[in-house]
């Protein structure tokens, strides 16, 4: 259960230990409680076990030691998990009881909602036990959420098992797949139980398992999915009298109506780099100042290396000049073809010009990254107030939409952009319209050195001050500029918003060098009290989002969370504070009002879906 490693190999031991186990035969496991390592534990021996924990004291280590026994049942029945020791004074003193105490409290909680009836996600494993029912039996109107993957299976799956509710006419099939793509699955069609009723209707199947595919499955190509799927789906399939039945596999588009490549190139850092335009088939309403009546066209950068993750996303509006052709010339130079990258023509040639529209927050992570602002929002007003400006790092620069975001909407913002790939600032500049200003600056260099360099620097004594050299990074314009943590020059926001070129290990986002406890605590060592700590973090596994919340809760006093959408797991923006006092959840709505003011959008819905994002804050530690 090594963290870097994820639950395969944890999970398929625990499966053949559930297999060979009588009904009676006990499971032992000795733990020092990591929440990776409870959280499957706890999971998988959920139903048809009784489990209890005990604490095992040693005289000579700080740490304790945890005994799990779990005893197998012959019954699906669902117990709370008991303990030989008090809940309420273990962990009073220490992190690692309290995270006993708070796993147990969780889990059990999840035990009484499903005993209640709630809506909870299961295992597929969960499913054969029979806790919903006899699977081989057709039950008109049953929905199940649940998991697929794991034990011989080359990748995981969120699914819904739905038996359709009232058959008008005969069913074409017993049983269907349903495959949702990645960019589809926040739709309302396909999230919202009202919708996927509507989807088994039109399939025409019996029973219908939806499968919503995510950042995991991207370069795996569909015959790999339904080669993966098709053993577990048959075990899921009402019983049917014609064995030859076929299982079908249907699947939504990407939802892309209109797609245009606009630029491609090759970075030796990154790989292939794509800006495209696209126009989806269903979009959000209209933002201010578009016509209705047209389709919203949108530009994103997309790395081929993790195809399936869109790095950024702006909307492309009307600019309202005329783009001049003189008959005479034929021909552009590069410079000026270039400064006319981040403009497109609409449709046709004689339409109007677009641009890249920089108030306007398409990617859902940007929102919440400003949302998390309202934690110190108390300090941002103050700073307004005297005059001060904010200093804000942002780590990986993309196509630049955060930073020319921020730089409009918080006028009192100072912000720097570190960026290891020199393409990147080329393809912000000449498609995306970025520009550099006196109060944003882009320093090509790597982010991590860029923040150790921070905190290796002392201030010199008069003594050694012609001796001692400041450390430097160049910016994109060829300057030097020194960091000065006691100068003031550390800065008050840092936002980590960058991609990992390995995600195999279960991260897609930040790259794992970020997430390091050495790296963690020169980002707290640079920030001061009142600072404010951001990381973009996207993984479907559930262990290694653990072992990064469980890391940042040990160098930050303070952790919030904030899960960008109900029904999805994947991406989730962490927010870690210095100071020891801290706005408590209750105290959000009020701060979130101070935010509110201090925001300088031009488009009013974008200010609201950033004030809107703030009550999905949670308080982690």
């Amino acid at each position: 259960m090594e963290p870097e490693v994820g639950t395969k190999l944890g999970s398929q031991y625990l499966s053949e230990a559930k297999r060979v186990l009588k009904p009676g035969g006990k499971f032992i496991c000795l733990t020092l409680a990591e929440s990776h390592v409870l959280a499957l534990l706890f999971s998988k021996l959920r139903f048809g076990w009784k489990m209890t924990v005990h604490s095992i004291s040693q005289k000579r280590s700080n740490l304790k030691t945890f005994m799990v026994v779990a005893e197998k049942e012959n019954s699906v029945l669902l117990h709370d998990i008991t303990s030989s020791f008090d809940l309420l004074s273990i962990g009073r003193n220490d992190n690692q009881g309290s995270g006993m105490r708070e796993a147990l409290e969780n889990e059990n909680q999840i035990r009484r909602d499903c005993n209640n009836g709630s809506d909870l996600l299961y295992s597929h494993e969960d499913l054969k036990l029979g806790i919903k029912g006899n699977l081989a039996e057709f039950t008109g109107g049953r929905r199940i959420k649940f998991t697929l993957g794991g034990q011989g299976s080359n990748f995981s799956y969120r699914a819904v098992l739905l038996d359709a509710q009232k058959q008008t006419e005969p069913f074409v099939y017993h049983c269907g797949v349903f495959l949702v793509p990645k960019t589809r699955a926040h739709e309302w069609l396909f999230c919202s139980e009202e919708g996927q009723w509507q989807v088994v209707e039109s399939s025409q199947a019996a029973r219908l398992i939806m499968v919503f595919l995510d950042s995991s499955h991207i370069g795996a190509t569909m015959e790999d999915i339904q080669n993966d799927l098709s053993p577990m789906v048959t075990q899921l399939a009402p019983r049917n009298d014609d064995e030859e039945a076929r299982i079908p596999y249907m699947m939504a588009s990407d939802g892309i109506k209109k797609r245009d490549t606009v630029h491609e190139v090759t970075s030796s850092l990154t790989g292939k780099v794509v800006v495209e335009d696209v126009v989806y088939e269903s979009t959000p309403s209209n933002p201010e100042g578009v016509s209705p009546s047209s389709d919203l066209a949108f530009r994103r950068l997309v790395f081929k290396r993790t195809e399936g993750l869109i790095q950024s996303e702006a909307l492309l509006v009307e600019d309202g000049e005329i783009l001049e052709q003189p008959q005479n010339e034929k021909t552009k130079t590069v410079s000026q073809s270039k400064r006319k990258g981040n403009k497109k023509r609409n449709q046709e040639s004689s339409g109007p010009l677009m641009k890249v529209s920089h108030d306007y927050l398409a990617s859902s992570y940007h929102t919440g990254i400003i949302s998390g602002f309202t934690l110190v929002s108390s300090y941002l007003k103050n700073a307004e107030s005297c005059g001060k400006m904010v200093k804000t790092v942002i780590i990986g620069l993309g196509a630049g939409l955060l930073p020319m975001f921020l730089h409009g909407c918080l006028p009192f913002s100072d912000i720097e952009a570190v960026e290891l790939d020199p393409v990147m600032l080329s393809v912000g500049n000449d498609y995306f319209g970025f520009t550099q200003t006196d109060r944003l600056k882009v320093h090509i260099a790597d982010g991590i050195k860029f923040i150790r360099d921070i905190t290796n620097y002392e201030t010199p004594s008069e003594e050694t001050s012609n001796t001692v050299p400041k450390p430097q990074s160049t910016s994109s314009n060829g300057d030097s500029t020194a960091y000065n943590v006691k100068g003031g020059t550390c800065p008050d926001i840092l936002i980590i918003d960058v991609d990992s070129a390995d995600s195999s290990g279960g991260l897609t986002c930040p790259a794992s060098e970020f997430i390091e406890e050495t790296f963690l605590l020169s980002v707290k060592r640079a920030l001061p009290q009142h600072g404010l700590f951001v990381v973009n973090l996207v993984s479907r596994s559930q262990s290694v989002k653990d072992m990064v919340v469980s890391r940042m809760k040990k160098v930050f006093d303070h952790l919030f969370g904030l899960q960008l959408e109900e029904e999805d797991d994947v991406n989730v923006v962490l927010f870690g504070l210095c100071s020891e006092t801290v706005i408590s959840e209750s105290d959000i709505p009020e701060s979130a009002v101070i935010l509110e003011g201090l925001l300088k959008c031009q488009r009013s819905e974008t200010k609201q879906s950033i004030i809107d994002a703030t009550k999905k804050l949670k308080c982690w530690k």
